[in-house]
């Protein structure tokens, strides 16, 4: 082995590579019959799957598939058995080669052991038998398409760009299967291998989008009773007869229903949307060509299957504009009340200042008061000593004494107080600069 090149591999590059040829289509050389099974898995269910299709295995001394497989084949009995599990399903392939001299009277399933089918865990939601004709010059007549479809309106045509033709009713038949019709003109082994595989994914992924139908006939009758709440809402908030403290816990509440809605439905509603991609790619991969008095594939789908999705399309979309219609509201309601508590806050700051401001009138007030009371106590006790004095021979009579104290009382007084002024304002600066008192800093 020669020397690798180039620096270390990123540790999904191998799986990354694998992907591209992940579902391989099985190889159909000749005549052939298969049986097609699209089963709705549970998660929970996986392990008890893989444990289903080992016991299979282990009947026939084939191994059996491991945990993390996207597609697993063994041949069980002569018949060869695919295995692909997807996301929501697993598909089930059964080939065996010739295709029986009645049509579809001898299926593939019928050749597996007796009751493993039907005990395998999940729900089906696609049974199909298809037969494979391998016969360049044979266009099945009128007859043979009657005998295959129990008298049905077929839809086909041409595929592959004329390799080959394709015929189905897409109905169930008496035993719960829908059926396929192949002719192989001059398909290799390969392409009639993915040709069938086409057909098979039609079916599959047709039925996986229907799901979601169900869900949009339940979901629109509530839509309708939404959208008229948030029309009745949205007219109240633009009138203002109604409180918008009032009217915001009813947008609230009518938000909640609208999430409920999509959480509940969206997954169902995505799913449907992919799920139609994969058929129209599926269809277009079919290269279709109309053959005289038949229906093409692509037609009947259009017609049939286009319409019920656009069905789940429209709620879909419905709902998510409800959705963004009453965000809207609730923004809309959320700003005015917010402008509303702004005025109020306002108008308190005002009352407030008001207030602060007659407290500050009604202090200095105070204080002129408390001026002149300590101007006049200070005076009396100026004139108690000054009488004492005279009374000890002092010559100055008291009265001069408290003309000349007066004004040196007053101004004494004043300063005292324009001192306490700026020490009240130095300490609340002080305050501020630090964060309050018992802060850090203090």
């Amino acid at each position: 082995m020669s020397e690798r090149t180039f620096p270390g591999e990123h540790a999904q590059r191998h799986w990354l590579i694998d992907e591209l040829h992940a579902r391989q289509a099985p190889e159909l050389p000749g005549p052939a019959r298969a049986t097609f099974l699209a089963i709705l898995v549970d998660p929970a269910d996986r392990q008890r799957e893989l444990d289903h299709i080992g016991r299979l295995c282990a009947g026939v001394g084939a191994s059996p598939p491991r945990p993390g497989m996207v597609q697993f084949t063994a041949n069980v009995g002569g018949v060869t058995m695919q295995w692909e599990p997807h996301g929501e399903f697993s598909g089930l392939t059964f080939i065996a080669p010739g295709h029986g001299a009645e049509p579809f009277r001898e299926p593939v399933s019928a050749l597996l052991p007796q009751g493993w089918l039907s005990a395998y865990p999940g729900s089906t939601l696609v049974a199909a038998h298809a037969k494979l004709i391998t016969e360049p010059g044979f266009v099945p007549d009128p007859a043979t398409l009657d005998r295959h479809f129990a008298g049905n309106v077929v839809v086909g045509s041409n595929v592959g760009d004329g390799a080959g033709m394709a015929f189905t009713d897409f109905r169930l038949h008496e035993d719960g299967y829908s059926r396929f019709l192949l002719v192989n003109r001059h398909f290799t082994p390969r392409q009639a291998g993915r040709m069938l595989q086409r057909l098979f994914d039609i079916e599959s992924y047709r039925m996986l989008a229907l799901l979601a139908l169900p869900v949009a006939r339940r979901t629109a009758p509530r839509l309708d009773g939404l959208g008229d709440t948030l029309a009745e809402l949205t007219a109240q908030i633009a009138q203002g007869e109604q409180g918008d403290e009032v009217l915001l816990p009813e947008l609230t509440s009518l938000a909640a229903r609208i999430e409920r809605e999509l959480a509940q439905t969206q997954f169902r509603f995505d799913a449907c949307i992919a799920y139609r991609e994969i058929v129209r790619a599926r269809v277009a991969e079919l290269r279709e060509s109309r053959l005289p008095d038949h229906q093409p594939i692509d037609e009947f789908l259009s017609r049939r299957f286009g319409p019920a999705v656009a069905r789940v399309d429209s709620v879909s979309t419905r709902l998510r504009s409800l959705s963004e219609r009453v965000a809207r509201a609730s923004a809309l309601l959320s700003t005015r009340v917010d402008i509303a508590t702004e005025s109020q806050n306002q108008k308190l700051l005002a009352s407030m200042n008001r207030r602060a401001h007659q407290q500050l009138r009604l202090q200095q007030t105070v204080e002129g008061l408390s001026v002149a009371a300590i101007t006049y106590y200070a005076t009396g006790l100026v004139g108690y000593a000054a009488k004492g004095l005279h009374s000890l021979g002092l010559r100055v009579p008291p009265d001069e004494i408290l003309l000349f104290a007066l004004p040196v009382i007053l101004v004494f007084v004043l300063l005292a107080l324009r001192r306490a002024h700026r020490a009240l304002e130095s300490h609340g600066d002080e305050s501020a600069g630090t964060g309050g008192p018992g802060l850090p800093g203090d």
